[in-house]
């Protein structure tokens, strides 16, 4: 099957550190998210992936606009 998925990483450089994250959100929420593809998950489990990420990801923000710099987030995104 060809990947024709348009999710693009904004610096690819970071795309490992994405894809690591990814996987410990996965793992936290019981998704068994495996490399390559997932079409035996449902629309329910991939999406809380994503959702999660969005919400750590903006929480991080959050906390370094506000000038703590102690993140939650765990070793994929820290200090990115």
């Amino acid at each position: 099957m060809v990947n024709r998925s348009s999710n693009k990483t904004a610096v690819p450089e970071a795309k490992s550190a994405m894809d690591r994250f990814k996987f410990e959100v996965a793992s936290e929420l019981g998704v068994p998210l495996s490399d390559g593809y997932n079409g035996n998950l449902t629309s329910r489990q991939n999406g809380s992936v994503g959702g999660e990420m969005v919400r750590k990801m903006i929480e991080n923000q959050e906390r370094q606009m506000s000038g703590n710099s102690q993140s939650q987030m765990g070793s994929g995104m820290s200090g990115q």
